[in-house]
């Protein structure tokens, strides 16, 4: 009698393969979809900043047409458009300062306020103007802004817009210390800065970015990306962000001098 030895060829995965493949597809798929998140954040970014130029080039268009009195403008010293005159003796109306500027029914987002700067004493009739574009978050949402009648004091405002902070030099020309110029508000003014905002010089008009505002008890000192390049800090101009907030909601700076 003849045996035959037969053996089966057991073809498959075990239960260990499939376990290893899937954590190594789910692992894959977690980086795919952070590069979406992350594609999407820098998209939003793009497009802000498509509507910030052109948001500022409808600003600077309408302050030439609307033709502020400037005969008053100090020299070297920044100062709100919403506080300036214009030529008709009225001021420049509110609801120009929205984006877009047509009547349309929809929440208007963005936003922009000017600071007007005389580059060189009269009769020189060049201005610089320096454009804030900012975003709106919410229909509710309230901000900060000088009192031009009881100044420092603060009020609020449905809109962002630009307000100065007194500074001190720190430690070193990185550095500014910002003064709390309305402490009875119970407000203070060094949360009006943070990580990645930015400030104007008030007297040159020099732009800055704020890297870091350091923790407590050092909060009111901050941390600019290049060395203090004016004279004595006095006053910085910023976008504070929204009450109850910490969001930046300055886009973008646009400067322009411009003779009137």
């Amino acid at each position: 009698m003849k045996y035959e030895l037969r053996t089966t060829n057991s073809k498959g995965f075990s239960l260990t393969e499939i376990l290893l493949a899937v954590g190594i597809l789910a692992v894959g798929m977690l980086f795919i979809a952070g590069t979406f998140l992350v594609g999407i954040h820098f998209s939003t970014i793009a497009t802000e900043q498509t509507i910030a130029a052109v948001a500022a080039d409808e600003a600077f268009a309408k302050i030439k047409l609307y033709d502020p009195n400037l005969a008053g403008l100090l020299f070297n010293q920044q100062t709100p458009l919403e506080v300036i005159p214009l030529k008709s003796g009225t001021f420049f109306p509110p609801n120009e300062f929205a984006y877009p500027s047509t009547n349309t029914v929809a929440e208007k987002q963005y936003y922009w306020s000017a600071l007007c700067r005389r580059v060189a004493p009269d009769p020189n009739r060049l201005v610089q103007v320096m454009v804030f574009v900012c975003r709106k978050v919410g229909s509710g949402t309230e901000y900060r802004v000088r009192d031009p009648r009881n100044w420092p004091q603060l009020m609020p405002s449905n809109r962002p817009v630009a307000v100065d902070l007194s500074v001190a030099q720190g430690a070193n020309l990185f550095e500014l210390v910002v003064n709390d110029l309305n402490p009875p508000d119970g407000v203070s003014e060094a949360t009006f800065v943070n990580d990645g905002y930015t400030l104007i010089d008030g007297a040159t008009g020099q732009i800055y970015r704020v890297l870091e505002r350091y923790q407590p008890p050092a909060d009111n000192v901050i941390r600019l990306d290049r060395p203090w390049a004016g004279g004595p800090p006095g006053s910085v101009w910023v976008v504070p962000p929204p009450v109850g907030s910490g969001r930046n909601p300055c886009i973008a700076v646009y400067t322009k001098v411009i003779k009137f």
